[in-house]
């Protein structure tokens, strides 16, 4: 149990969805050219349980947005870190980024975001 991920949590516009998609993957590349061994998006499906707070009002989300919940694996914290350094710096980076971030259609609001990096601590195959 020696892998490390970083996790995310973020709305996006239900109607924006294919075009999020189509840059995640490409950006999925990227970080797998810096050392991530996996890199995961999977779109809210089922996010409600009584008496717990949900992804949805963690971030806010309004009735046009999906959830979005994905990881990142890499084998250790400093690979992580490593490819933390080098992913933001590639400049393939910012022509993927600069569509999400456009203010005449934000697709993507880091500042709604939830992120953190976690090492193992229960893991059952």
């Amino acid at each position: 149990m020696s892998n490390y991920i970083d996790g995310f949590v973020l709305p996006i516009p239900q109607d924006q969805l294919n075009e999020y998609k189509r840059i995640a993957e490409k950006v999925a590349d990227i970080w797998k050219e810096y050392g991530a061994l996996a890199y995961f998006e999977y779109v809210g499906d089922d996010l409600y349980l009584e008496g717990t707070r949900s992804f949805t009002e963690l971030v806010d989300a309004t009735e046009d947005e999906v959830i979005i919940f994905g990881w990142v694996v890499f084998k250790s914290r400093e690979a992580r870190d490593l490819a933390n350094t080098k992913v933001p710096a590639d400049p393939r980076m910012k022509d993927l980024i600069t569509p999400l971030i456009d203010p005449s259609r934000l697709i993507f609001d880091a500042s709604r975001m939830v992120y953190g990096g976690f090492h193992p601590l229960v893991r059952s195959n």
